[in-house]
């Protein structure tokens, strides 16, 4: 005979009678493999009710079903769950190699998945803007996809990067590749993606002031700034602690570590680096000041791995740590979450009707940051009596036209614009295996309706 303490059984269903306590015991046979007697106890208060649960020698009452409904609704919950959709375009491994033949290292993401979005729309791609260009590997494919193209911007605060995509590009205006107009006007930019309207504006083409047709911001780190270990960014090479995007930039992460108040030490490395150990390391930083301060990589990574503990991650587990102290400190130094905030709502501002702003993003925070702008821009302008103007259905049901449109699953639509995925597109299977730098890459979709 086993004894249950009543007010709590378990997921079991307690019903109270006058001063009696009874027991559903469907689900307590589904547990033991039998069916029950259950004894009635009366108890003499509420505070100490009690029930006898005995064993019974057979089981020959049926087991009840579970509820049909319950079954829907934790299906739709799991269904909920999915914060993702993983592509399922093919990868195109000759394009890969193509690219990596040029700069011998970078390989751009999700570059099938770009391509979809930009061609696949009712409308001519006329007037394209890169806000990141880096090695130009998406802005190549778009103008040799898109012979309709006349205009072309591209921004970059990177120099190093904006020379490399100026040449790579400069190769298709001198007939490498026969699918380009020869009308395309091309126009770089060595600036940073928030002066996109200013940038425009300077542009004297009667399309542009128009607006763009497509707009595309990739916010990785190219491979070249990775693995040049002068730029401060990599965890595994040793380098001076800069971390600036634009080296002429005033701001290091030389100059946080050894000047800045403890108290903001410890705020950008719990929310720019959601690190749970960043108390214990705000005080370690603030402590090597004491013996001339961090002035290098090397000394920055060791300092990390003598403060983790062993238990977390085994041998390895500092370089997580370390990633994500690297990462606070290069948005820190860049002011990249409030400059991707702002940015967002310009770009939209620059794309004409049914023009379409594509985001790259690759943590947590910058995803945040464009799921919840794209879904301000889509209430901004909508009246009261239309709610906040959200209503997730298929696009074969909202839009014909968009039925070839197979990347798009769910959209919702509002009324100046139409959010084409509802989930973040995620890089497929094949291409996670083959560039590990974008297993953490999701993609967002935007059309200005």
């Amino acid at each position: 005979m086993n004894i249950i303490s009543g007010g709590r059984a378990a997921g079991k269903f307690l019903t109270w009678s006058s001063s009696y306590l009874s027991i559903k015991s469907d689900i307590l046979s589904h547990a033991y493999g039998g069916d029950f007697f259950v004894g009635l106890y009366q108890a003499s208060t509420f505070k100490s009710p009690y029930c006898c649960v005995t064993r019974a020698a057979s089981s020959s009452a049926p087991v009840k079903k579970k509820n049909k409904n319950k079954k829907e609704k934790s299906f739709s919950l799991a269904e909920s769950l999915v914060k993702r959709t993983r592509s399922n375009r093919d990868l195109d491994e000759d394009v890969i190699e193509q690219h990596l033949s040029v700069d011998n290292s970078h390989i751009p993401v999700m570059l099938g998945e770009v391509l979809d979005v930009f061609s696949s729309s009712n409308r001519q791609l006329c007037s394209f803007v890169d806000c990141t260009v880096g090695a130009g590997g998406h802005s190549s494919m778009i103008i040799e996809a898109h012979p309709e193209l006349e205009c072309y911007v591209g921004l970059d605060m990177d120099p190093v990067a904006h020379e490399m995509a100026h040449t790579r590009i400069g190769a298709l205006l001198n007939g490498s590749f026969s699918n380009t107009s020869s009308d395309l006007r091309i126009h770089f930019h060595l600036k940073n993606f928030k002066f996109i309207k200013s940038v425009l504006s300077e542009v004297n083409e009667r399309f542009i002031h128009k607006g763009a047709d497509g707009i595309l911001m990739d916010l990785g780190m190219s491979s070249m700034q990775v693995n040049n270990p002068e730029r401060g960014f990599s965890v595994l090479n040793d380098g001076p602690l800069d971390m600036r995007m634009n080296p002429q930039g005033s701001l290091t992460a030389e100059h946080i570590l050894n000047s800045w108040p403890s108290i903001e030490i410890g705020r950008i490395l719990r929310e720019y680096g959601e690190e749970s150990n960043w108390f214990f390391l705000q005080n370690k930083i603030v402590k090597s000041r004491r013996t001339g301060g961090l002035h290098s990589t090397k000394e920055l990574v060791n300092l990390i791995q003598n403060s983790t503990p062993r238990s977390r991650g085994g041998r390895q587990g500092w370089i997580k740590t370390a990633t994500r102290v690297f990462q606070a400190l290069r948005i820190a130094v860049n002011d990249e979450l409030k400059t991707l905030e702002d940015s967002l709502y310009d770009c939209f501002d620059c794309l004409a009707p049914g023009g379409r702003l594509a985001v790259i993003s690759f943590h947590s925070l910058e995803d945040r940051i464009v799921k919840q702008t794209f879904l301000d821009i889509l209430r901004r302008n909508n009246s009261e009596d239309e709610g906040d103007g959200q209503s997730s259905q298929p696009m074969n049901k909202t839009k014909e036209m968009d039925a070839e449109e197979t990347w798009i699953k769910r959209a919702i639509e509002g009324k100046n614009a139409r959010i084409l995925t509802k989930r973040p597109i995620t890089p497929s299977e094949k291409e996670g295996q083959l560039n590990r730098r974008s297993r953490s890459a999701k993609l967002r979709v935007i059309e200005k309706v």
